[in-house]
């Protein structure tokens, strides 16, 4: 997952609770600039304690899970519907 699916993602929690990018910002601790330039791509990186208030403001959590490199790829999955 990159930065701007993880934007979309939060966005869609924040929406989800019906919260403005204001009170996210303000229940997570952070300013509310970054938050809108993280929803909308706008954002090169963010440090891990910014993303952890934010998850955590949104009861999500952040996993670490096995990379599963032999996942086929969108090229993949089209060359086999194509067939």
């Amino acid at each position: 997952m990159d930065l701007i699916e993880l934007g979309e993602r939060v966005k869609a929690a924040r929406k989800s609770k019906g919260w403005s990018q204001t009170k996210l910002a303000q229940t997570a601790g952070i300013s509310r600039a970054r938050l809108e330039a993280l929803e909308n791509a706008r954002l090169a990186e963010m440090g891990i304690k910014h993303l952890l208030r934010i998850l955590n403001a949104l009861d999500l959590d952040l996993r670490l899970t096995q990379l599963n490199r032999g996942r086929p790829t969108l090229e993949d999955l089209a060359a086999e519907e194509a067939r």
